[in-house]
């Protein structure tokens, strides 16, 4: 019961603040908004009983990228984003609606298709299947090609960013 209590804190916080880190004005602010969100994913994934996912979670993403993203900003000096004049909420409205709708759509043809998935993992398979070793083993093995790519996007972006910085400066 506290597992599922705990789970549920985390979601709602976490997409609480994936709406913070939307809303805010300062590029600062969204970015911590981000590690926020980034720390419930974590925990929901430790929730789960996926330890391992869960450490890398605030490894990779919450400390390292994180970093580099607030380096980034900090480079490029940005300011707060300009207040609006005025949220049109119809527009806001009819873009939900719209989602709803075809989120229900998507739904009812993959239900028709039956392509929908079925498999349902125990927690013995969860654990067994979100370990190191086997996430090791699939990443460099199946997956060796999209890592190294994005490996490369990564330093590619890092380099752009600290080209675009330069030029401002000069």
């Amino acid at each position: 019961m506290i597992a599922q209590l705990l789970f549920f804190l985390l979601a709602v916080t976490a997409i609480a603040a994936a709406l913070g880190m939307l809303i805010a004005r300062n590029p600062v602010s969204s970015a911590l908004w981000l590690v926020l969100n980034l720390f419930c994913i974590a925990g929901l994934y430790l929730t789960l009983q996926a330890s391992f996912l869960g450490v890398i979670q605030v490894l990779i993403y919450a400390g390292a990228i994180m970093v580099l993203f607030l380096f980034v900003i900090m480079l490029l000096n940005l300011e707060a984003l300009p207040h609006p004049r005025q949220i049109d909420w119809g527009k806001v409205l009819a873009f939900v609606v719209t989602m709803i709708v075809l989120a229900q759509l998507v739904y009812v043809v993959a239900l028709g298709l039956d392509v929908l998935p079925t498999f349902v993992a125990t927690t013995e398979q969860a654990a067994v299947t979100g370990s190191a070793q086997a996430l090791g083993r699939e990443l460099l093995t199946r997956y060796i090609m999209p890592l190294q790519v994005i490996g490369i996007l990564l330093l590619a972006a890092t380099i752009g960013a600290v080209m675009l910085a330069k030029r401002r400066f000069i």
